[in-house]
């Protein structure tokens, strides 16, 4: 609050000269970072970067959700852009260092901040965007507006006036469809409403690895927000269908024994669908239904204290409009 009121009430020379002296200052932000991004092998041919367990800021660069890449023989495949455009021509270079093979296409796997704000610089490499069309509204929206404007003041510089929205140059209708570069089978599947309207996952048979974005917070507290929860847990059955060797998650580290940690956060989920409910059920206070809960199984996942409290108060309003659990 106290930076944007600051913001607010500077001229607009004023603002100009300090965003000038900012842009100036990104080398040397970037140098002091530099090399702090480095893809991990997976399985032969794929290759993930993982985020810090922490919420975005300046100081992390929004660096706090997971990437991935396959090498086919005709070409790059990336899951998810990250948090930054900075990052996000971090991990092009992490490609080239591994591969000369061009990056043919970016799948989005939802559009969230953490994983988007790096779309721009794949886009001006040539890549194909691919993201699932229940995007569209909140592209379009108010909220990815404010979103994004709150971001270039509490992410600056790594988040500014030149950093946009980006739109999928490839929009997937159908629940579930398979893109082929080169010998490899890339199969898309749409898991949302969950996370988020758009959800996708992306599984690749040829190595067995599922790229499970955001239905999957592995070694941390899930963001739930107005997420429909009901169908997330849904969702992460269908998952489990795919039976992947490997899993790559949205936040959190690689995945070499996929079940439990599906089962995981199915089971924080459906803990916290079912406490909210029996209080919005039974009219009583948010306060004393949290207090009583036993969260004693999840409390030491990190970011517990930050998002526990949000995810039962959101899931608490949801239970008591929606009548049902």
């Amino acid at each position: 609050m106290r930076k944007t009121v600051a913001i607010e009430s500077m001229t607009r020379r004023r603002l100009l000269a300090a965003l000038g002296a900012a842009s100036l200052a990104r080398p040397l932000l970037a140098a002091q970072v530099a090399g702090s991004l480095r893809a991990m092998p997976v399985v032969e041919g794929v290759w993930f970067v993982q985020g810090e367990a922490a919420l975005g800021s300046a100081a992390n660069r929004n660096f706090i959700s997971n990437a991935g890449f396959v090498v086919t023989d005709e070409g790059v495949v990336v899951v998810d852009a990250l948090g930054s455009p900075a990052l996000a021509n971090e991990l092009i270079a992490e490609v080239r260092r591994v591969t000369s093979q061009p990056i043919r296409y970016v799948i989005v796997t939802h559009y969230h901040a953490d994983h988007i704000y790096g779309l721009q610089a794949f886009k001006a490499i040539g890549a194909t965007i691919v993201a699932h069309s229940a995007g569209k509204e909140y592209l379009s929206s108010e909220t990815a507006q404010r979103r994004l404007e709150a971001s270039r003041q509490e992410l600056f510089p790594w988040i500014d006036e030149q950093t946009g929205l980006v739109a999928a140059d490839r929009w997937i209708e159908a629940e579930e469809s398979t893109l082929r570069v080169g010998s490899y089978d890339f199969v898309i599947r749409h898991v949302g409403p969950a996370h988020t309207p758009e959800d996708l996952v992306v599984f690749v048979p040829r190595r067995e690895v599922l790229f499970a974005g955001d239905l999957v917070f592995r070694g941390r507290i899930p963001f739930v927000g107005q997420a429909d929860s009901r169908q997330w847990i849904a969702s992460l059955g269908r998952l489990i269908e795919f039976k992947p060797k490997v899993m790559v998650p949205g936040h959190g580290p690689l995945s070499k024994d996929p079940l439990p940690d599906l089962k995981l956060t199915r089971d924080y989920l459906v803990y916290l669908r079912k406490t909210m409910a029996d209080a919005a059920e039974n009219l009583e206070p948010f306060e004393d239904a949290y207090a009583k809960a036993d969260w004693s199984r999840f409390e030491h996942m990190p970011l517990f204290r930050a998002a526990n409290r949000m995810n039962a108060y959101n899931t608490y309003l949801l239970l008591e409009q929606q009548g049902t659990r």
